[in-house]
């Protein structure tokens, strides 16, 4: 990502939603050396903050409804979540959850865009997300993986302002002119019943030993360590309850 911080229409924030928190504790601590801190209140419902340093970096949370998948989600950071879910609904998105405080922290709201893919929005107050980028071990790309690419570009630059270049293979988005993410075609590489979907990658320093890692780990290779052409050496990996991410080599994202 071209910023360091959240800014409003960016990516500031993935948490993922899993069947076994206590598992995931271990996987992404091991592979990431994550520092997990779960919530204590009951009414936080298991909620768990994962750490570099002092940063926070990610999330992960139980399923809080039996429909939920086990996914990675991505959240950006908008000024006002009520006045944008009507935007969403106005450029023929669906809003599922929301919008609804959480605590003092913020004001959030989980939506689909017109290709089917999930994501969230999120209205900070005292929380206003990740506090690193970049850096191995924190989120530095996220990527929207859709059968239908043109749709999607007219939702997002029309909802979030976003801009998009690239080719039919790959697009990237920028938000003010700072690139953050990309939008890939699905095509013939994904079962047919398999929805659009947001997918969160994270810096690492070497990706074929994170590759390795999470295999030992009881995780998935789904691609293998490759560089892709002018671009980084990325892997998409699978913890062991099912939610795909990716990781790529730090300080060469975009």
């Amino acid at each position: 990502m071209e910023f360091d911080k959240p800014v409003t229409g960016g990516p500031c924030w993935t948490e993922l939603g899993t069947s076994d928190v206590e598992g995931a504790k271990r996987f992404y601590t091991e592979l990431f050396g994550w520092r997990p801190e779960t919530d204590p209140r009951p009414e936080a419902g298991g909620y768990t903050m994962a750490y570099l340093g002092d940063a926070p970096v990610a999330a992960l949370t139980p399923l809080y409804q039996e429909s939920q998948p086990v996914a990675w989600n991505v959240s950006f950071a908008v000024l006002a979540a009520d006045a944008e879910v009507h935007g969403v609904e106005e450029a023929g998105g669906t809003v599922v959850v929301g919008p609804m405080d959480v605590f003092d922290v913020g004001r959030f709201a989980v939506v689909l865009d017109p290709t089917g893919a999930a994501f969230q929005l999120w209205q900070a107050r005292s929380f206003p997300g990740a506090g690193l980028f970049n850096a191995p071990g924190a989120l530095g790309w996220v990527e929207l993986a859709t059968r239908d690419t043109d749709r999607a570009r007219d939702f997002y630059t029309t909802v979030f302002g976003w801009s998009a270049e690239g080719s039919d293979q790959y697009t990237e988005w920028a938000v003010n002119g700072a690139t953050f993410g990309g939008m890939a075609d699905m095509g013939d590489r994904f079962p047919p019943e398999a929805p659009a979907f947001w997918m969160p990658y994270f810096a690492v320093t070497d990706v074929d030993a994170t590759a390795e890692t999470a295999d030992r780990a009881s995780g998935t290779v789904v691609m293998a360590p490759a560089t892709v052409p002018d671009g980084p050496r990325i892997a998409v990996l699978r913890d062991p309850q099912g939610a795909a991410f990716g990781v790529y080599l730090a300080d060469t994202e975009g």
